[in-house]
């Protein structure tokens, strides 16, 4: 079975999502940016989401996590909670 790491980092608005996703582009950290934007708590850990399987995480994030080029950022990933950015550490 397929096992993934992530992490994120979740905001409220698309913009706000592209210019993060620039700032990490362009060799600013991502744990530091987590830390300061992300509303999810997994925020205050870098956005770090441990290990996971698919149908663990909704829809629309397995599908990046388990399809994308590891190791770099993605997005922006809409769902119901909102914008995220994803970027995928590990995957088997």
């Amino acid at each position: 079975m397929a096992k993934a790491s992530a992490r994120h980092i979740l905001v409220d608005s698309e913009d706000l999502c592209n210019t993060l996703i620039d700032k990490i582009k362009n060799g600013e950290d991502f744990e530091q940016l987590a830390k300061e934007h992300s509303k999810c708590p997994s925020g205050r850990n870098g956005g770090d989401l441990g290990e996971f399987g698919p149908g663990q995480m909704v829809p629309e994030f397995d599908t990046v996590v388990f399809n994308e080029e590891v190791g770099i950022p993605h997005g922006p990933v809409k769902t119901d909670f909102g914008f995220h950015i994803v970027e995928i550490t590990n995957r088997s």
